[in-house]
């Protein structure tokens, strides 16, 4: 109906044509001054938004994840976690951590080898 033909075109009807008529109809002015916006205070963001897998740990205390073999070090919590429900997180930059409940029990980098926590030193 617009004539339009290539991308360029189809670009610039969106932006100079179409939105502004748009937002001319069913645009709202807002009912406060001030951003809708509130902090955060629920948590690691990072264990949230992250690639989140249910697995069931294996009697050799291995999850099997994508082809790796996630092994769970023993703490102070479990002698082991056989037959248990754990989740597996799949961070942006590709790293691994398990997950029992709330507690994490180990991470991994991309390629599935451990890596043991880290200690802080407390002033």
């Amino acid at each position: 109906m617009a004539g339009i033909t290539d991308m360029e075109t189809a670009n610039h009807y969106l932006r100079d044509v179409y939105r502004p008529a748009y937002n001319m109809e069913f645009a709202q002015p807002s009912q406060e001054e001030g951003s809708a916006f509130v902090t955060f205070l629920g948590g690691h963001l990072n264990d949230i938004l992250c690639e989140q897998t249910e697995r069931t740990v294996g009697k050799d205390n291995c999850v099997r994840f994508e082809g790796l073999t996630l092994q769970i070090p023993s703490d102070r919590h479990r002698c082991h976690y056989v037959k248990a429900k754990v989740r597996v997180h799949r961070y942006q930059d590709g790293t691994l951590a398990v997950f029992h409940g709330p507690r994490q029990l180990a991470s991994y980098d991309a390629q599935g080898a451990y890596k043991a926590p880290e200690i802080k030193a407390v002033a």
